[in-house]
């Protein structure tokens, strides 16, 4: 009985890394917006370069730490679907 609670909390704590996991897998694609958008504000030059600069940085960390967390197959998986040579299949 006790192994089986046991068991029961690790898989909500997976469950949890998991669902953080692919939560900072879909923000770090949402965050790839921002250097699209970012040249047809008003800013200054040297606001947007700094802008571009650390959205870029921030996805690419926040990808990375969300491929941790939910595994080598899912990232694997998730970033082939980014791939534009697969979207006509």
């Amino acid at each position: 009985m006790e192994k089986e609670m046991v068991s029961v909390e690790k898989k909500q704590k997976k469950s949890l890394f998991y669902k953080l996991g692919i939560g900072l897998l879909m923000i770090s694609l949402l965050l790839w917006l921002i250097p699209v958008t970012t040249p047809f504000t008003s800013l200054s030059t040297q606001i947007k370069a700094g802008v571009i600069t650390g959205s870029i940085i921030m996805s690419e960390i926040m990808f990375w730490v969300g491929a941790l967390l939910v595994g080598k197959e899912v990232a694997a998986k998730f970033k082939s679907y980014l791939n534009p040579k697969k979207w006509r299949k």
